[in-house]
């Protein structure tokens, strides 16, 4: 098992590092030329720049039983298509059960924002302290029943 983290401006990679340094599990940070991510635990992959290059590079990569971190709902089906986990950085599991809700919510609000003429309804708000201990008791959670298979 390894963790493939789409990076690209992900708000919990410390979070993910330091779970994964307990249970001694790989890292691998994907993310594009125009970020630079400093880690002393993972590995960093820079992908080319090109409209989604890293969630492809990322699907590509999984395996049966990889755990991914993203929270593009399209990457999370393929990854979850190919036998592996993956999770939301709120800390949301996708499943089989959820995801094809999940891209259809997607698609309904993309018809949205295309009805008003608008890129963005509503941007997300700010990041807490208690979003990233939810994301980690998930996440950790998540680590468990997946070593445990």
């Amino acid at each position: 098992m390894k963790i493939l983290v789409d990076a690209d401006a992900c708000p919990v990679v410390k979070q993910i590092e330091k779970i994964a340094k307990t249970h001694n599990i790989p890292v691998v940070l994907l993310c594009d030329t125009n970020h630079v991510i400093n880690t002393d635990y993972s590995e960093v992959k820079i992908i080319g720049s090109g409209a989604d290059a890293v969630d492809f590079a990322l699907v590509n990569m999984c395996q049966k039983g990889d755990v991914a971190v993203t929270q593009d709902y399209g990457v999370a089906a393929m990854v979850l298509t190919k036998g592996g986990y993956c999770i939301h950085q709120s800390g949301k599991i996708f499943t089989d059960d959820n995801i094809g809700g999940l891209l259809m919510d997607r698609h309904l609000a993309k018809k949205a924002r295309m009805s008003h003429n608008k890129s963005h309804l509503k941007g997300p708000k700010k990041r807490t302290d208690e979003d990233n201990k939810i994301f980690e008791t998930e996440f950790e959670k998540l680590i468990i029943f997946v070593m445990q298979q």
